[in-house]
């Protein structure tokens, strides 16, 4: 079975800031197509804003940051219509994305909205570590 996961804000900023650390292990794998990687327009806005806002990156290198994780995901549309899941509203377009982009798991290091869930329709949230366990355990 292939693995298919959102990778949430916090591990896209993580993986960009440090280039060692499970979260940059789990984009690894999606750059090199051993896991598939699904995004929304939304995340990818999320993580510039971030990027610029937060880590004092310029826009252009923020804006080549988001240009390499668009060129190894799957961008998907999602309805933004999801509300009351979880405390904090911004949290939703990730669970609308997975939910989007058929994924087997929501990668995150949010431990007071999305990981207390455990899983979402199906679809299982879970740290970076564990989701490198779940790609040793697959193969």
């Amino acid at each position: 079975m292939s693995l298919r996961a959102v990778f949430d804000t916090n591990i896209l900023i993580s993986a960009s800031i440090s280039l060692t650390g499970t979260p940059f292990h789990c984009l690894a794998l999606a750059r090199a197509g051993e896991v598939e990687s699904v995004t929304c327009q939304e995340i990818l806005d999320e993580f510039r804003e971030k990027l610029v806002g937060k880590f004092s990156l310029s826009p252009e290198t923020a804006a080549l940051a988001v240009n390499e994780v668009r060129a190894f995901s799957h961008v998907v549309l999602v309805p933004r219509a999801l509300t009351g899941i979880v405390p904090d509203p911004d949290d939703h377009k990730v669970l609308e994305c997975a939910v989007a982009g058929s994924a087997t798991h929501i990668v995150t290091g949010d431990r007071r909205h999305l990981l207390p869930l455990k899983v979402y329709q199906g679809i299982a949230i879970v740290n970076a570590a564990d989701f490198l366990h779940a790609v040793s355990t697959s193969k």
